[in-house]
């Protein structure tokens, strides 16, 4: 998912420079964790006792510090003596230092770098107590002032998450909100355009849409949904009541207020629903890409003809190809059918153009888009983390296969760095709830990702298809008229009225604009092109679409001791949950795995891959145009299971005969996945048994190699044959020590540099250059270039950013190039060889060519742009940048290491 997005500014990490002195007094000094009204010393019958309800055994840790508010004092007082806020960057350390302490890293230093994550505070390490209203109590730690929250009532737990949210992420909350309804451009200027359009366009709610989320669900029990409006309703008068304080004492206002000149504004209920679409749309969805898709196909028949150009395109298409490494090894089928069924079949006619819908309209437009800088919006960040493929990861392995007897377990979610992190961590205890761990602010009434009394839970983004596209058939000579069973309808028009002013962060000159996209009954609308001669609208339909907060309840009943005592109870409770992850369990005894979605029973006949015609003969089984609700494949159809020997999750394919996304391309013979996999498989060979450390080395250790050098180049050397040149020699050799280091892109001894940091620039400079001489001269400059509209080569990015090699042409080149070894067709391959035209000799010579030209690259070529334009080198180029959201800016750039942002590493029991 999420291909092409457009980068947007909010230059926060200005607002320490630009605002000026306030006329009243500062704060109180931050000496304890001063952070909030209604401080009390703590008591000794104070709730928070250590341990209480816990079986032990947990571990985490969240970059870079708990602590997101800045006052404007404070803000002031870093520009003056660069002094941080308390336990804004104090857990930062602590993530760091395993990079370098993994290559030999021991059970006892594991505590060095995951802080306890036991309930409850020891009487010596509380900070000060507070009790916004009577029934709640909020006590942090003083070692990284992480809240615990007790509620005499379920009410009082949610208020008090609500307040502690606010205490810690207000003016973050404040950017999700509006990022969520597409409005930030209002609230922090014009630079924000783009990410307001992006939004816009794939996630357009009215406020009636909001409202009518908290309704009822598509699915479940009423009884149970209005419990959760309950606490829904609680979480916003606890944020609420932080407002109300923080405009009475400015030791508690963001600082960053003053700069975009900004008042606090109430929070409602539909609030909470606009950051749940927000992270909803961008973490749980799959699918969608059928126009692009479509387009490719056509591109290749263009050149090959109908028969071969399809066969070319599914074995680029990579659905299932039957070598890809799944976390389970079971089968479970799912849209399996013939992706080129005619049935309702709604390609673009061929020799035609598809026109993507224009979303941004008005005189301002074109200067503010103009206006906006490298930096990002928080919204457009967080879709460019997926973009860029540094997502999260989970491993486990069962108690057979433990050192001590218990299941072991290193999870995380990868959302991106942040100042302050867009994750936020929580403890939460009250009336049946008992859960600590990481929440998204605005929707962190329970914890999302984290621990119970007695057991772990974790997600990576699955990206499995909930997404897909129909042709409505225009009608009565109209862009906006279509034809639903058999009458001709208007498209719902949505508007979102823009209008900024220059601040202290961001200049661009005063403008307005309107943000519009039509709705049909399927969807919002992004293309026009003919199908059969008839003009089209292409709409895409997104089962969680209507529905985002739906997903709320499975993550209520995580949060419940008794809805998480089994295996069988947490697939259960997962199976509540709409977006569609991979959640990891584990407990004293139990790991298991079950992979959540809503996802469509697709009209019988018709294509998975390809827009299908919206006329409502094809629509999904079941659907309901007026209630958004359709038939969905029933939970135990979804890939699942429990107690397997070793299981990773590192966003590869979830199991057998579940077929990828439309968006997915990269499910080829191998994936990073297999760099841990073998790790761990390693580990507990032979019947040994594997510790703690052992599987975080495996998580570390994997998060810093580069997949081509551990699984392409070996095939790469093998086709190039023969090497009489002595400069390619010497760069092959050099090549070959690398790999045999472990091919990994790691500064061990803080040099600045990376080890074989030479070595590195000469693959990341032949990667383009081999793949464009193996492949396009094969494809041809269309077919080549549209398909990398679907799936980019993978790495060098044309920005500093840090490698994810998840989705790559990596395993397009080495199926390609086994081909052409053996002659033979390999399975899940092409079915032509493309390299030499399959030809050894001219294979090799091409080969050997792109390398001799790699050589010619200097690294201010390569890596000489953005922030590296003065340090142009890997290290400098794949760094980890925290995407600033605060008036405290620093510190912001962090050593490569591909790995979860929040992690834990747990093995239950004392």
């Amino acid at each position: 998912m999420h291909r092409a997005l457009s980068r947007i500014a909010v230059p926060l990490a200005a607002a320490s420079v630009l605002i000026a002195a306030p006329a009243y007094a500062q704060g109180p000094a931050n000496d304890g964790d001063s952070r909030a009204a209604g401080d009390v010393p703590a008591a000794a019958d104070n709730p928070g006792a250590y341990g209480k309800n816990d079986a032990g055994g947990f571990r985490n840790v969240l970059p870079p510090g708990q602590n997101g508010l800045d006052t404007l004092g404070q803000i002031l007082n870093f520009r003056a003596t660069g002094a941080l806020p308390k336990h804004w960057a104090d857990q930062q350390p602590l993530y760091d230092g395993l990079l370098y302490a993994s290559p030999t890293l021991t059970d006892s230093q594991v505590k060095d770098y995951y802080k306890d994550a036991t309930f409850g505070v020891k009487k010596k390490n509380r900070a000060k107590t507070v009790k916004p209203r009577k029934g709640v109590t909020i006590l942090r730690d003083k070692q990284y002032g992480v809240p615990r929250i007790y509620g005499k009532t379920r009410s009082d737990t949610m208020f008090g998450a609500g307040y502690a949210s606010a205490n810690d992420r207000l003016f973050l909350m404040d950017v999700l909100r509006h990022t969520g309804r597409a409005d930030l451009t209002n609230f922090l200027g014009g630079g924000n355009l783009n990410a307001d359009a992006n939004q816009w366009q794939n996630n357009a709610y009215t406020e009636a849409d909001l409202k009518r989320m908290l309704k009822a669900p598509a699915q479940g029990s009423l009884k149970e949904w209005n419990k959760l409006r309950k606490d829904v309703k609680a979480y916003v008068k606890g944020i609420n009541a932080y407002i109300k304080a923080a405009g009475k004492d400015d030791a508690l206002l963001p600082g960053e207020y003053a700069a975009v000149g900004q008042k606090l504004k109430k929070w409602k209920a539909t609030d909470v629903m606009s950051v749940a679409t927000l992270f909803g749309g961008i973490f749980g969805r799959g699918g969608g890409a059928e126009v692009t898709s479509a387009q490719i196909l056509r591109a290749l028949e263009a050149r090959f003809g109908v028969e071969q150009g399809r066969a070319i395109w599914t074995g680029f298409r990579s659905k299932n190809n039957p070598t890809a490494p799944t976390t389970i090894p079971e089968s479970f089928p799912y849209q399996t059918g013939d992706s080129f069924a005619p049935k309702g079949l709604a390609l673009p006619d061929p020799g035609t153009s598809v026109t993507p819908w224009k979303v941004i309209s008005g005189d301002s437009s074109s200067s503010a888009l103009a206006a906006a800088d490298d930096s990002a919006s928080v919204g457009d960040a967080i879709q460019k983390e997926q973009l860029d493929g540094h997502h999260s990861n989970w491993e486990l392995l069962s108690a057979k296969n433990s050192a001590n007897g218990r299941p072991l377990g290193v999870l995380g979610p990868q959302v991106g760095y942040y100042l302050p992190q867009v994750l936020m961590e929580l403890e939460l205890h009250g009336p049946g709830i008992d859960a600590r761990g990481a929440s998204f602010p605005g929707v962190s009434m329970y914890v999302q990702l984290g621990r119970g009394r007695d057991y772990t839970f974790s997600a990576t983004s699955a990206g499995s298809d909930n997404v897909d596209t129909f042709a409505e058939v225009l009608c009565d000579d109209s862009k906006y008229k279509y034809t639903y069973k058999g009458k001709c309808r208007k498209m719902e028009k949505l508007v979102r009225n823009l209008a900024w002013a220059p601040n202290a962060i961001d200049k661009t000159p005063a403008g307005k604009a309107k943000l519009k996209v039509y709705r049909t009954v399927h969807g919002l609308v992004t293309h026009y092109g003919t199908v059969n001669g008839k003009k089209v609208a292409y709409a895409t339909a997104r089962t969680t679409y209507l529905h985002e907060a739906d997903s709320i309840m499975g993550f209520r009943r995580f949060n419940e001791p008794d809805r998480m005592s089994s295996p069988k109870k947490f697939q259960q409770s997962a199976s509540k949950i709409q977006f569609t992850f991979n959640w990891a369990f584990q407990n004293a005894k139990h790991t298991a795995y079950y992979l959540s979605g809503a996802y469509p029973e697709r009209a019988k006949g018709t294509s998975p891959d390809f827009p299908v015609l919206g006329t409502g003969k094809y629509d999904w089984q079941g659907f309901d145009p007026k209630n958004y609700t359709m038939d969905l494949l029933a939970p135990e159809r979804h890939p699942q299971t429990k107690n397997q020997a070793v299981m990773v999750s590192w966003n590869n394919k979830p199991a057998k005969d579940w077929s990828a996304s439309d968006r997915q391309w990269g499910f080829g013979p191998f994936y990073r996945s297999n760099l841990i996999e073998e790790k761990l498989q390693t580990a507990v060979s032979g019947g040994k048994k594997a510790t703690l450390a052992q599987v975080v080395q495996a998580m570390e250790e994997s998060a810093t190699q580069d997949i081509r050098a551990a699984k392409v180049l070996p095939t790469v050397f093998e086709a190039m044959g023969t090497v009489s040149d002595p400069e390619l020699t010497a760069a092959i050799d050099k090549l070959k020590a690398w790999m045999a280091d472990g091919g990994h892109r790691r500064d061990l001894d803080k040099d600045g540099a990376f080890k074989h940091t030479t070595t590195i620039q000469i693959l990341d400079a032949w990667w383009p250059k081999l793949l464009t001489a193996q492949f396009e001269s094969g494809l041809g400059t269309e077919a080549f270039s549209e398909i990398q509209n679907m799936i980019s080569f993978g790495a060098v990015s044309s920005r500093p950013s840090a490698p994810g090699f998840s989705d790559g042409w990596w395993g397009y080149s080495l199926q390609d190039l086994q081909r052409v070894q053996t002659g033979a067709p390999v399975p899940g391959g092409f079915p032509v060889a493309f390299c030499g035209n399959g030809d050894k000799t001219a294979c090799s010579t091409a080969l050997q060519d792109s390398l001799k030209q790699a050589l010619t690259v200097t690294p201010e070529q390569l890596y000489g742009a953005g922030a590296c334009v003065t340090d142009p080198q890997p290290s400098c180029w794949n760094a980890n940048r925290a995407r600033v959201t605060a008036g405290v800016t620093a510190p912001s750039v962090y050593p490569f290491q591909n790995r979860p942002t929040f992690q834990q590493a747990v093995s239950v029991g004392r």
